[in-house]
């Protein structure tokens, strides 16, 4: 049976859908892919919220071969019962009222992730059809919407010993740039948040293919099997993460972490089931604890001695994996994006529970208490000895803007919003592109081979390539703790190479570069990837460019069964001639590019560690997995 503390009275509105349509950017972020994933986002958010509520088990999600969105969950379902205000069903005021829900002030929700979205509401108004089931109080209810108007009153519809909700929507292509979902995209969040519910069970079936495509998500361990999860098969210092978890007047926190012998450190911070990107005071009172308690207990074991400085926070998380999850009443989101987290008693409750039970780790697990200490301390030299690297080629000027490294050929134009830095492979395809640039805002970097994968290397190693070197110049950022983003030269990084393997192998080279040591630059949006064309379709003296096998087939369909044509294969920027390079890639009237984006975190920390990492088996098990993927390949 259904909660009674859970019904019409506990609906509450804030405001009316009719701008949605309108202005779908507003309310969604874009129209293109990510906006049309995050249509099932919300939908899912609301099981999910049944979830933290402790009413619901299990959420299934089908992509069926129309592109139509089944999501089905076991949680009390939406009170069908009329909302006084309103003289609606509890239903229907849901599904077309901005912002309804029993999450703003009502008594159904006592922690919400969806409070944070745009709510179900706007998926029914950005959809040509929605159908919603309510199985509730040993009924099934059914209502049918179009472009977010009802079709009709919530109708009864037999009977059932069941409870739960069940949405089918289908996105208005009229709205949506496309309405192909990506199965690895969803695949994502949908492990994330099964991730965060510890036991929800969430499935994820595409019946688009021949043979349906399933994958399940559980996880007994929440957040310990994330952090081991994305750990992968990394040499690790403690056999089991450290977990921590309290709940006081302000809300939850589970913290779980695991160090491992590499580099990097990956950090990810959640607040009631959303990614934090930009931190907040939860991620601020984590660090302080962490690097207090850590210091605290080298100090006690005589580890650190008296005229030692205190080991840094980086120092504490090199190599660490950690993810903080809290849950709290009433969460203030602040930030660009809306996706920092500003409740101030966070700070004070996460640092008191981490700073009490870390402790606690650290003098009941010696061995690896040591090994931790031993590790921050080991990165401490190694950062005392990039920050000597860092000097010493500061004095001989390689990493200094004001002094430009010998083969950059620099534009005019001082304005850095105003221009662009192609990093090109190649010196031959270099010369091509200095000559076919337009000198007033086009600057072209050649990088001569491939770089260094600073995903095996640390940050002295680093600094020691000559061509990572030319790059920090370039840009005029400094990198690592000292990058600074308002000193860019240039806002496009354009990253230019060819269409073959070894040319897809140096652009993840440099990708992982900026991922790792200048992050901000690809949060920012200023990193882009050049799009050059395949092919080269010749017909008399006219000629036109493919840039996929598709476009060339698609292109020859439209030739005359009589034309003679030509087709050149580019296996290299370096066969086009400059007039070609301007023509096909670098011209902005003319020119595609991808810009890169960091949208999952979970995705490009899988990526980057599985492909650039020092463990095979990861790599070729997401070669295989991603195989399908695959567009152009040279072999």
């Amino acid at each position: 049976m259904a909660d009674s503390s859970y019904s019409g009275k506990d609906i509450q509105v804030l405001e009316g859908l009719e701008a949605v349509r309108k202005r779908p950017g507003m309310y969604i972020g874009t129209t293109g892919p990510k906006g049309l994933h995050h249509l099932v986002y919300e939908v899912v958010d609301n099981s999910v919220d049944e979830a933290l509520a402790g009413h619901c088990t299990v959420i299934d999600v089908n992509i069926h071969p129309d592109n139509s969105v089944t999501v089905v969950d076991n949680g009390r379902g939406i009170p069908v019962d009329n909302v006084p205000k309103y003289r609606k069903s509890g239903v229907e005021v849901v599904m077309t009222m901005l912002h309804a829900g029993g999450k703003f002030g009502g008594e159904g929700y006592k922690v919400s992730g969806g409070l944070h979205g745009v709510g179900v509401s706007v998926v029914n108004a950005l959809s040509t059809l929605l159908e919603v089931e309510v199985r509730r109080d040993g009924k099934i209810h059914r209502q049918s919407y179009s472009c977010g108007k009802p079709q009709g009153p919530l109708k009864p519809a037999g009977n059932t010993k069941t409870t739960g909700t069940t949405i089918t929507f289908m996105a208005d292509a009229s709205i949506f740039e496309t309405l192909d979902y990506s199965f690895d995209t969803l695949s994502t969040h949908m492990r994330e948040t099964a991730f965060l519910n510890k036991n929800l069970k969430i499935t994820l079936t595409d019946e688009r293919e021949l043979e349906p495509r399933r994958e399940e998500y559980r996880y007994a361990g929440g957040i310990v099997d994330f952090v081991k999860y994305l750990t992968g098969t990394k040499e690790t210092l403690h056999s089991k993460p450290v977990y921590i978890d309290s709940t006081g007047a302000e809300g939850t926190v589970e913290v779980a972490m695991l160090w491992n012998t590499g580099y990097t450190e990956t950090v990810l911070a959640f607040a009631n089931n959303i990614n934090t990107h930009e931190g907040g005071t939860h991620l601020d009172g984590f660090k302080n604890a962490l690097t207090r308690t850590i210091n605290d207990y080298a100090r006690r074991q005589g580890i650190l001695k008296e005229k030692e400085d205190n080991l840094s926070g980086e120092d504490i998380r090199e190599g660490l994996t950690a993810v903080i999850s809290v849950k709290l009443r009433e969460p203030q989101f602040e930030g660009q994006t809306k996706t920092k987290l500003g409740n101030t008693e966070m700070r004070g409750f996460v640092q008191s529970v981490i700073t009490q039970q870390l402790a606690e780790f650290l003098e009941e697990h010696p061995k690896p208490a040591r090994a931790i200490v031993s590790k921050s301390t080991q990165a401490a030299k190694a950062r005392a000895a990039a920050r000597k690297a860092r000097e010493l080629t500061r004095r001989k000027g390689l990493l200094e803007s004001s002094t430009l490294p010998g083969k950059l050929a620099d534009c005019s134009v001082r304005d850095p919003a105003f221009t662009e830095i192609y990093l090109v492979e190649g010196d031959s395809a270099g010369g091509s592109a200095k000559q076919a640039r337009d000198r007033s805002f086009q600057a072209i970097l050649p990088l001569r081979g491939k770089i260094l994968n600073v995903e095996r290397a640390g940050l002295n190693r680093a600094l020691g390539s000559e061509e990572i070197q030319a790059m920090i110049a370039a840009f005029g950022t400094s990198v690592a703790e000292e990058f600074d983003i308002t000193q860019a030269r240039y806002h496009k990084a354009i990253i230019m190479t060819d269409a073959d393997v070894d040319g897809a192998h140096i652009r993840c080279l440099i990708l992982t570069f900026f991922y790792r040591y200048m992050r901000q630059m690809i949060e920012e949006g200023y990193i882009y990837i050049a799009q050059p064309p395949l092919y080269k379709i010749s017909v008399g003296k006219s000629h036109t460019y493919a840039y996929s096998d598709k476009e060339l087939q698609e292109h020859l369909t439209t030739l005359p069964s009589t034309s003679r044509y030509q087709i050149q294969r580019y296996k290299g920027l370096g066969e086009m001639n400059p007039e070609q390079l301007w023509e096909t890639t670098m011209d902005p009237a003319k020119r595609t590019l991808l810009q890169v984006s960091l949208d999952d975190a979970l995705a490009a920390e899988e990526a980057f560690s599985n492909l650039m990492g020092d463990q095979v088996e990861p790599r070729k098990a997401f070669i295989q997995r991603h195989a399908r993927d695959v567009r152009f390949l040279d072999i």
